[in-house]
């Protein structure tokens, strides 16, 4: 089955964007999960120890400002962790185009662009 989009696919690894393509809910998940988390450690270590379950709020502040930084850290990890991968595809994908071949489309684009 032929691709049926107009780009290349060295072409969709390749392009410069702008703009941060990643959706709010995607931007926003690891540092609301790890946040969450600590608060949910502070309450789970006071239900444990037989105290009221919101008592020494500080201790949920602590751990909650403790836990957004860590998920932003693990985000950018993971955002490391994808950049790597695609530099891999990108790297196979120059040096073996024989398994990529360009559609009708993308060649009558490119002929297009050399023209003009």
């Amino acid at each position: 089955m032929e691709n049926p989009s107009t780009h290349s696919d060295l072409e969709l690894f390749t392009r410069d964007l702008t703009w941060d393509s990643r959706t709010t809910i995607s931007k926003i998940y690891s540092p609301t999960f790890f946040g969450a988390l600590g608060f949910g450690i502070a309450v789970i270590t006071n239900y444990f120890q037989r105290r009221p379950v919101m008592s020494g709020i500080q201790r949920h502040i602590a751990f909650t400002a403790i836990g957004v930084p860590v998920g932003l850290y693990a985000s950018q990890m993971m955002e490391n962790r994808n950049a790597k991968r695609d530099a891999i595809l990108i790297h196979y994908m120059r040096n073996h185009p024989d398994d990529f071949p360009e559609t009708e489309g993308q060649v009558q684009r490119r002929s297009e662009q050399m023209a003009s």
